[in-house]
């Protein structure tokens, strides 16, 4: 969890400055709207009323967060702007002092937001006054964009695509590799995804084709190709899941590991101010307690690899309390025992936890649940898989959240994407994969530990 710390204004000189990046969405400026009455314009791009406040919104969040920081308090703000709000390419949004005024401890400031060209989107004159103690904040990680940031130090990684023969699973690929995440190799009937390529205006030459007759053979020789070491990943293209699956659970392929593979999908809601890990809501369909555990084990050490030093598990159920002919409560009981043995590891594991008392401190407070996950959680277990598919599909389609998702429990990562995946939602995902295998080479115990029988 980052820290971050207020500046004093002894500590302050005028030319000082700060600067941050942010990528716009379509979903940020919807969430603006609701918030503040922009709705009829369902705050699209543009200079409209919610291009405007949201132009403010980012210059008081660096203000809040980097200049003077926490504890700082804007007197008065003026914003203009120069040119129409872009969505979903990365600003930069910069702040730098003006002046400092001894006299009343405040700073005068002078932003600027600007598009990846160079283009002032935006400009201000802020006045700041700063704090009067010094303050320090733990912020929970929300938005996706920093695994973006925390791959740029690390080389591309090999990954199997498997069978893409659609444009967007082609377009997927090639995405996460302009954007220095991935270097992919395309198994699949070379032809047609040429043919693919050139209809789509998409240039492969970055890319490397091993050729397959069909979405069998695909499967089989990329997951070899991972089990080998060629490949440090699998990305599913066009095939069938089930297909792609059966390949790496083969004894031949050599990725198994005697652990249950999962799903964990990683989620940022606007309205939220933290991002959660919510699984399995993809592979297993009712998974036993056993299984849960495995799915626990897993999931502890996806969100470790994505920079949860200790993780907190939510076992969720309908209700708190436990329940003997409510399945989903005797599972969340036993699964925090199992923690209290070190039969899970890693993290804090407690349950049963309705949803609300998971993830929101109230509710947890009115409830009168004493717990350290309670309000909190980094991981929410579902009961089963129409549950978890409910929550991912309504957070994701209904709530605006960003996406990352990955099969874990094998010994490279899995990217099942879907047809319905957004550009975003495919970067991300592959960014998690370059760090979930990055922390599995580095550190292969703290993401697939060995724990007590």
């Amino acid at each position: 969890m980052p820290t971050i710390a207020s500046r004093m204004l002894e500590d302050i000189r005028p030319g000082d400055g700060a600067t941050a990046r942010r990528t716009v969405r379509a979903a940020d400026l919807k969430a603006w709207a609701a918030a503040f009455g922009d709705a009829g314009l369902l705050a699209g791009a543009g200079e409209t009323q919610a291009a405007a406040g949201f132009a403010a919104s980012l210059f008081a969040a660096l203000v809040g967060s980097a200049l003077p920081g926490p504890g700082a308090a804007i007197r008065s703000s003026t914003v203009t702007l120069a040119a129409a709000l872009p969505v979903d390419v990365p600003l930069t949004v910069a702040l730098s002092v003006r002046e400092v005024r001894a006299a009343d401890r405040t700073v005068l400031l002078d932003g600027r937001l600007s598009a990846p060209d160079g283009t002032v989107v935006a400009t201000a004159a802020i006045t700041v006054a700063t704090p009067a103690v010094a303050v320090k904040v733990d912020v929970p990680e929300h938005g996706l964009d920093g695994l973006l940031d925390r791959c740029r130090g690390l080389d591309p990684m090999p990954t199997a695509v498997v069978h893409p023969l659609s444009l967007d699973a082609v377009a997927g690929a090639l995405d996460a590799a302009a954007a220095g995440l991935i270097l992919p190799v395309l198994y699949g009937p070379e032809a047609e995804i040429r043919r693919i390529a050139e209809a789509g205006g998409l240039d492969l030459a970055g890319a490397r084709i091993v050729a397959t007759a069909g979405e069998e053979e695909s499967a089989a020789k990329a997951a070899a190709a991972a089990g080998a070491g060629e490949v440090h990943a699998l990305m599913k293209g066009s095939l069938h899941t089930d297909v792609l699956l059966h390949a790496v659970v083969q004894k031949e392929a050599g990725l198994r590991n005697g652990r249950l593979l999962s799903h964990c999908a990683l989620m940022s809601v606007p309205t939220y101010a933290r991002r959660v890990v919510v699984t399995d809501v993809a592979l297993n369909i009712a998974p036993d307690t056993d299984q849960k555990r495995d799915i626990c084990q897993n999931a502890i050490g996806f969100a470790k690899a994505l920079g949860v030093e200790t993780p907190k598990v939510a076992v969720l159920a309908a209700v708190e309390m436990v329940r003997t002919k409510m399945a989903a409560t005797l599972d969340g009981a036993i699964l925090a025992k199992m923690a209290d043995r070190r039969q899970i590891v890693g993290g804090i594991v407690d349950g049963p936890l309705d949803l609300d008392a998971a993830v929101d401190a109230e509710a947890a407070r009115v409830k009168h649940i004493v717990s350290p996950v309670a309000g909190a959680a980094d991981v929410l277990v579902v009961p089963n898989i129409e549950a978890g598919n409910m929550v991912y599909k309504n957070l994701a389609f209904m709530s605006d959240a960003e996406t990352a998702g990955l099969v874990v429990g094998a010994r490279v990562p899995v990217m099942l994407t879907s047809r319905a995946d957004s550009a975003a939602a495919r970067r991300f995902s592959a960014a998690a994969a370059v760090l979930y295998a990055d922390a599995l080479r580095r550190d292969p115990e703290a993401i697939q530990p060995t724990t007590a029988d």
